[in-house]
């Protein structure tokens, strides 16, 4: 792991821990650097969102991003990989700006409800991912065909983004 010291210029990387809380929850955590209007702002924009949201190293493209943020809005991702595609899709069912989102994922067997919490921290952002998956069987599932592993990657490049200087214009 590529670490820097923030007095060279570049961010430190921070570590993303995950914990299995239960037979049904997975619980990912990391200190993201950007102040928590920013980090909400790209968790809630589709243009910024799928700037930072597929994991270069699973090969996905991001073919359509859509995003209704708010109470019973809905999302759908839709993604190409070797050949074919794949839709990633659901509802909001609680949106408090800067502090929680929580979604539906519909697109499997069973619902999984995925909620986000932001907490600022100084200038910097604690973000916390709790997956509740219908069974432990789909957890299980999960870990094995590696989806639940791409966010370490994405909070990479979401601090990649935050660090590039072109959001540090947007509004609290």
């Amino acid at each position: 792991m590529d670490v820097r010291k923030e007095d060279e210029g570049v961010p430190v990387k921070n570590p993303t821990s995950a914990e299995r809380k239960s037979g049904r929850e997975l619980e990912v955590t990391r200190i993201v650097n950007g102040p928590v209007h920013l980090v909400f702002a790209a968790w809630t924009r589709a243009e910024l969102f799928r700037r930072w949201w597929v994991p270069k190293s699973f090969g996905l493209t991001l073919l359509s991003c859509e995003m209704d943020v708010r109470v019973g809005g809905q999302y759908r991702l839709v993604f190409s990989h070797e050949g074919s595609t794949m839709d990633f899709f659901g509802t909001y069912l609680e949106v408090i700006p800067n502090a929680r989102l929580v979604w539906t994922n519909e697109e499997g067997d069973g619902m999984t409800v995925t909620t986000v919490s932001f907490e600022a921290k100084e200038s910097k952002t604690l973000v916390t991912v709790h997956d509740l998956y219908p069974s432990e069987e789909a957890l299980d599932a999960a870990i094995a065909s590696g989806s639940t592993g791409g966010l370490p990657d994405q909070l990479d490049q979401l601090d990649e983004l935050l660090g590039s200087g072109e959001l540090s214009g947007e509004a609290e």
